[in-house]
C-alpha cells in the first residue's frame, strides 16, 4: 500500500513532518508499504540521506514547488497553486492515478484545503452525502468519537444522520466499542431546544432503528459516558476539540505546578503518573483524524503536529485500511437505507 504524506503542511513543516515519516520506516517495512513524500525534493532527499534511507525501497519522493499556507482560502489556493503539495496529495489519492495511486493520504496542513482536495480527487464513498472529520476524545468513561470537527460547518440534518452511522462504524471497527450509543450535540436535553438543524437531525436519528440513539448530548455529557458517538456540525465540533485540548493541557500543567510548590520531592515521584495519564489525553498520541466518507483513507493531522504525531498518523491510517472501515461504512449506509443520494436527502 502506498501512503502519501504532505511534507510541507503544518506549523512545524517540513522538518517535523519529514522526521515523522522517516521514523515510521519500521511500519512501512513490516507491512510492505511505500511512503510517498510530497514536497521540496531537495529537503526531502537531504533528510532521507541523513537518516540513511536514501536507497530504501519503502520511500519515494514526489517533488512539488509550491506550498499552501495555513491561512489561505482553501478553494482559491487549490486553484492557483497547482504544483502545491496539497494538490499533488489529492491527485495521488485519486484511483485513476495508476501506478502512483495512494489509497492513503496524510496532511497536517490547511484543514479546509485538505478536505477540499480529498473531496475533489478521492471523491466520496457510495451513498455518502458529505464527509466528516472524526476525532477520538479520551474521557474517564472511555473514548468518545465526535464527528464532525471541521469539514462541514453548515451541514444538513441528513449529514448529521449519516455521521451517526459512519462514526458508529468507526467506533465499532477501530476502537472496539460494541453497539455504540450515539447522540446529537445540543444546548439542552429537552426535545424543543436547539436549532432547526439539531431538532431535525434528532428526529431522523430517533426514527432510525439501526442506530443506538440516546438523544441530545450537552457539552458536559461528552465526559460522563452518556454516549460513545456524538454528532455535531463542523463549527461547534472544532470549538469542542480545541477547548478539550486546551483544558486537558491546562489541567495537567496546573497539577504539576501545584504539586511541585507543595512538595517538590513528592512531585518528582508523582511525575510518572501524571505523564502516563497525560499521554492518554495527548492528541499527538492519536495521530490524525480520519475524514469519514472519503473514498480512500484521508488522515487530517493537527496543525501543530510533531514528528511522533505523523508517525502515529501513519500507524493509524494503516490500521484503518487493514480493518476495511470504508467497506463497512458503505455496507452500513446501504443496510440503513441511506444510499439515496444528496437530492433525496
Amino acid at each position: 500500500m502506498r501512503i502519501a504524506v504532505d511534507v510541507m503542511g503544518g506549523d512545524h513543516a517540513p522538518d517535523a513532518i519529514l522526521q515523522g515519516a522517516l521514523d515510521a520506516v519500521d511500519l512501512l517495512q513490516d507491512g510492505g508499504h511505500v511512503g510517498v513524500l510530497i514536497g521540496d525534493a531537495e529537503i526531502i532527499r537531504e533528510g532521507l540521506e541523513e537518516a540513511g534511507l536514501h536507497n530504501n525501497e519503502h520511500y519515494e519522493v514526489e517533488p512539488t514547488t509550491e506550498v499552501i499556507g495555513m491561512a489561505e482560502t482553501p478553494t482559491q489556493a487549490l486553484r492557483q497553486k497547482r504544483d502545491s503539495s496539497l494538490v499533488r496529495l489529492g491527485e495521488l489519492g485519486r484511483t485513476k492515478a495508476g501506478d502512483k495511486y495512494c489509497p492513503v493520504i496524510i496532511s497536517a496542513g490547511n484543514t479546509g484545503a485538505t478536505v477540499a482536495t480529498a473531496q475533489m480527487h478521492m471523491r466520496r464513498l457510495p451513498g455518502v452525502h458529505r464527509p466528516g472529520i472524526a476525532i477520538v476524545l479520551p474521557t474517564f468513561h472511555g473514548p468518545v468519537v465526535v464527528c464532525d470537527v471541521g469539514a462541514n460547518p453548515e451541514p444538513r440534518a441528513s449529514h448529521l444522520h449519516q455521521y451517526a452511522h459512519m462514526a458508529s462504524v468507526y467506533a465499532e471497527t477501530v476502537i472496539g466499542i460494541a453497539d455504540p450509543t450515539c447522540g446529537v450535540m445540543n444546548i439542552g436535553g429537552e426535545e424543543e431546544k436547539g436549532t432547526p438543524l439539531v431538532r431535525e437531525a434528532n428526529a431522523m436519528c430517533r426514527e432510525d432503528s439501526a442506530l443506538n440513539y440516546v438523544g441530545y448530548i450537552e457539552g458536559r455529557d461528552l465526559f460522563n459516558g452518556k454516549a460513545n458517538v456524538v454528532m455535531t456540525e463542523g463549527f461547534t465540533g472544532n470549538v469542542v476539540l480545541k477547548l478539550a485540548e486546551g483544558l486537558s493541557k491546562g489541567i495537567f500543567e496546573t497539577i504539576a505546578r501545584e504539586a511541585f510548590e507543595i512538595d517538590p520531592e513528592l512531585a518528582m515521584r508523582f511525575e510518572p503518573v501524571v505523564k502516563r495519564i497525560y499521554a492518554k489525553h495527548d492528541y499527538h498520541e492519536f495521530g490524525g483524524a480520519p475524514l469519514l466518507g472519503a473514498n480512500g483513507v484521508c488522515m487530517i493531522c493537527h496543525g501543530s503536529s510533531e514528528a511522533r504525531t505523523i508517525k502515529n498518523a501513519i500507524r493509524n491510517a494503516i490500521t484503518y485500511a487493514e480493518l476495511h472501515v470504508n467497506e463497512a461504512i458503505v455496507r452500513r449506509l446501504h443496510e440503513a437505507g441511506n444510499h439515496r443520494g444528496e437530492a433525496a436527502a
